[in-house]
C-alpha cells in the first residue's frame, strides 16, 4: 500500500504532526497541500517539503475561507486535520470563556467546517482523518478542555463514519509527543517535561511526530478501516 499519485489536503501541515505526515506522504509518492492561516508558516513548509508541495494560507474558523480552499484544490484523494494551537492548561475556574471557545473554534468547530467544505471534492476510494489525543481516556488534572475536545473529536468520527459511508473517516490519538505544541514552554522546563513524562511510559521516553505521521499513512492506506480511533502513544493509557 501507498500514496503514488495520491493528492492529500492537509490542514495543520506546517508543523508537527502534520507537517510530519506531509512529509511521509511525499515520500510514499502524494502530491500535497498544506494549510495554515500563517503566511510564513505555509511557506517555509512549503520550501522544506520540496516544489512539487502547494501551500494555501486559509482559517478553518471561517467556512468562506474553507470553501475558498477546497474550490482551489479541486478534487482530492484524502483530508488530514491536525490543525490547532498550544494546549489549553488549567482548571476550570481559572479559565477564561473566550479562551475555551477558541480552543473549541480550531479544534472541533474548524474540523467539522473543514470537512462539510471538502466532501463534494474527496474522490471515490478517499477518506478522513481526524485528531484528538489520550486525554479523552486518561484525563490528567488540568487539561479538562483538552479532554473534552478529543471526546468530541471521537464522537463526531464515529458518527460521519456512518453518515458519510462508503466514504472512510478515521481519528488518531497520539500521547505525549515531542511537538511545537509546547513551544510556549522555556526551552529548559520543556526538556525536563519530556524526559518526566518519558520515563512514566512503557516505552522509556515520550513520542516524535515522524512517529505518530505513521498512523495516519495507515489510516489512509488501508481501505477496509473507518470509524476507528488509533491510539499510538508508548503505552500511555496504561500507566
Amino acid at each position: 500500500m501507498n500514496l503514488q499519485n495520491k493528492k492529500i489536503v492537509i490542514l495543520g501541515g506546517t508543523s508537527g504532526i502534520g507537517f510530519a505526515t506531509a512529509r511521509a506522504a511525499r515520500m510514499q509518492g502524494a502530491e500535497v497541500v498544506v494549510s495554515s492561516s500563517k503566511r510564513e508558516k505555509v511557506d517555509t513548509a512549503v520550501a522544506a517539503l520540496g516544489a512539487s508541495a502547494i501551500g494555501v494560507v486559509a482559517d478553518v474558523n471561517s467556512a468562506e475561507s474553507m470553501a475558498r480552499l477546497f474550490k482551489d484544490v479541486g478534487d482530492f484523494d484524502h483530508l488530514v486535520y491536525t490543525a490547532g494551537e498550544s494546549l489549553l492548561f488549567g482548571n476550570l475556574d481559572g479559565l477564561e470563556m473566550s479562551a475555551v471557545r477558541d480552543a473549541f473554534d480550531v479544534r472541533v468547530f474548524g474540523a467539522i467546517a473543514a470537512v462539510k467544505a471538502a466532501l463534494p471534492h474527496i474522490r471515490q476510494g478517499g477518506s478522513i482523518v481526524l485528531t484528538s489525543g489520550i486525554a479523552s481516556s486518561r484525563a490528567p488534572k488540568g487539561l479538562t478542555i483538552g479532554a473534552s475536545i478529543c471526546s468530541a473529536m471521537e464522537g463526531l468520527t464515529r458518527a460521519l463514519a456512518v453518515e458519510l459511508a462508503p466514504l472512510r473517516v478515521n481519528i488518531v490519538s497520539p500521547g505525549f509527543v515531542r511537538t511545537p505544541l509546547w513551544s510556549n514552554m522555556p526551552e529548559q522546563d520543556r526538556e525536563a517535561m519530556y524526559q518526566h513524562a518519558g520515563s512514566a511510559l512503557l516505552v522509556g521516553r515520550v513520542g516524535e511526530a515522524d512517529e505518530i505521521a505513521q498512523a495516519y499513512l495507515y489510516l489512509m492506506n488501508n481501505t477496509f478501516v473507518t470509524g476507528q480511533t488509533v491510539v499510538i502513544d508508548g503505552g500511555g493509557v496504561l500507566v
